[in-house]
């Protein structure tokens, strides 16, 4: 009958097998920890980084953040004038809808508070930069009513980030 053996552990493979057959109560080496010498420095060889380099790699990368964030920031300001273009035209849609079913567009006094209620809306919610949208009826121009968001300043007119979105 053949005997069992366990597998050999961690690369101990071949220093079992070459003991296996000895006489006299021999113990394999793996038996006993055995220390690794400590290599010597050689001259002339450092190991490790010196200060310099050190320096220069955290330089690189602290221009390279520099040019990722000045390239990030815009784009996630475009993308909040997105969500409020976005959510205007929601908002519009649903205040078209309210005009369907109503015969009329919701007043000024009533605001956006009907869409709610007639669950043309789930939730009314702000705009990008926290501020509430603005709902005017009769709207400009002409228009029988506006749904603006004062942009990211909250005031009326601007430039740029700050200047209104409307319908």
């Amino acid at each position: 009958m053949g005997r069992i053996q366990n597998p050999p552990r961690d690369g101990e493979g071949d220093r079992r097998s070459r003991w296996r057959g000895l006489a006299g109560g021999l113990r394999p080496p793996s038996t006993t920890r055995l220390r690794r010498a400590v290599p010597l420095p050689v001259p002339g060889r450092t190991d490790g980084f010196t200060l310099v380099e050190l320096m220069v790699v955290l330089v690189i990368l602290a221009l390279l953040a520099t040019i990722v964030i000045i390239n990030v920031m815009p784009a996630a300001e475009h993308a909040k004038v997105t969500t409020a273009q976005t959510s205007v035209r929601t908002l519009e849609q649903a205040v078209d809808m309210y005009y369907l079913d109503n015969r009329r567009y919701p007043t000024s006094q009533e605001g956006l508070q009907p869409l709610l209620a007639g669950r043309y809306l789930r939730r009314l919610e702000n705009d990008p930069w926290g501020h509430p949208f603005r709902y005017k009826s009769p709207g400009d121009n002409g228009r029988p009513y506006q749904i603006a968001s004062l942009g990211a300043d909250g005031r009326e007119g601007g430039t740029g980030d700050d200047a209104d979105i409307t319908n």
